[in-house]
């Protein structure tokens, strides 16, 4: 339990909304970079979060094409994103344009567990506290439903960074095994 009470003990206004904003969150971690949140421009940027299903699947698979994933037949993707449990995305708001910076989904029972799939995050927005502004988000969301049990899949090269929010590898001895078709 030490790990649910470290993300969700905590006084700090992340609510639960169809779209909340993150500017305070990501402004301390954004800096000064070009996309930064705070610009002095009349067209500030803003961070928001919305678990609003009608997303464009050609600005998903841009997203997705930008960190290097393969391709995916969309019709699948559309199907995919309809039967989840939690979609979340992450966009950056200049004055009326939006453009989707980030994105994950989850599966569930409904009652006691949940799979994180498709995480990502734009390689401009990275490295940068939003990622885990993210995941964040969708454990409060899953949370919030009270599912006790989050699981996820990761690539070799982002573990540290799941390791770094609490996940672990094969916790009490557990294993987890695959089935494919041949």
């Amino acid at each position: 339990m030490g790990f649910w009470k470290t993300w969700f003990s905590t006084s700090e206004s992340v609510t639960t909304s169809k779209t909340t904003s993150f500017e305070e969150q990501t402004a301390a971690s954004v800096g000064d970079s070009p996309n930064s949140v705070s610009e002095a421009s009349s067209k500030e940027a803003r961070i928001v979060f919305s678990t609003e299903r009608d997303l464009d699947l050609y600005e998903l698979e841009e997203l997705c094409d930008a960190v290097g994933w393969s391709r995916r037949p969309l019709r699948k993707v559309k199907k995919a994103i309809e039967h989840s449990f939690l979609v979340a995305s992450m966009w950056q708001v200049r004055g009326n344009q939006r453009r989707l910076i980030g994105f994950a989904r989850a599966t569930s029972d409904h009652a006691f567990n949940a799979t994180i799939w498709d995480v990502v995050v734009h390689p401009d927005f990275q490295s940068k506290g939003l990622g885990k502004a993210l995941m964040k988000y969708v454990l409060k969301k899953l949370r919030s439903e009270e599912i006790s049990n989050v699981t996820l899949f990761a690539d070799p090269h982002v573990v540290d960074f799941y390791r770094s929010m609490g996940f672990m590898s094969d916790p009490e001895g557990i294993k987890g095994m695959f089935w494919y078709p041949h």
